[in-house]
């Protein structure tokens, strides 16, 4: 009995470990669609100064504040 649980433990830590790789991997191209949604945009053509400053801004008022204030609804991925 006590093999038996000692396989299931070590196969439920190896499972656990792959879904850990998925999530890393997915998190790698969630940021890289995200880096290319910027480039798309245009926003890395901007002098650093003028897009930290925007940064800046956005972090201070919000996401939501800010998708107010240009009156675009919620920003998506898709738009």
């Amino acid at each position: 009995m006590a093999k038996s649980l000692d396989a299931e433990w070590a196969a439920i830590e190896a499972e656990e470990r792959k879904l850990a790789e998925r999530r890393k991997a997915h998190q790698a191209k969630l940021r890289e669609a995200s880096i290319a949604a910027v480039e798309r945009a245009g926003m890395l053509r901007l002098p650093i100064d003028r897009l930290e400053g925007l940064m800046k801004a956005v972090k201070k008022l919000g996401w939501d504040e800010v998708e107010k204030r240009l009156d675009c609804g919620p920003i998506s991925a898709g738009a």
